[in-house]
């Protein structure tokens, strides 16, 4: 399975070809959702948050600061992310795609 958020470089024929022959399911992004993708609601603000401020001396520190704060993410953090994903897509499948913020949306409705 493999969600992306419709950029025009994940849309491109060659991209499409290479998926159908591997047969991968897409699940499609909603328009406008950024805070649907799991690395934009958990992962980059995991990565993000303890580095910043940081001035690093080469792209070789970067890389090994952030492999170090990757790795440092608990794997029960990682299943946590997933489940709320899929609260969030039932939230947004509730709400026939119409915005909403927060916890508003009952799902036991």
């Amino acid at each position: 399975i493999l969600h992306h958020d419709n950029a025009p470089s994940h849309k491109a024929i060659i991209v499409n070809e290479f998926l159908t022959k591997n047969s991968t399911n897409i699940i499609e992004q909603p328009p406008y959702s950024p805070d649907m993708a799991p690395a934009d609601f958990f992962l980059f603000p995991k990565l993000k948050l303890p580095l910043r401020g940081t001035r690093f001396q080469s792209i070789e520190d970067i890389k090994e600061n952030s492999r170090r704060e990757l790795k440092s993410i608990p794997e029960n953090a990682f299943k946590k992310c997933f489940d709320d994903w899929i609260i969030r897509w039932h939230k947004c499948i509730i709400s026939k795609g119409a915005y909403f913020e927060g916890d508003t949306i009952n799902l036991n409705e």
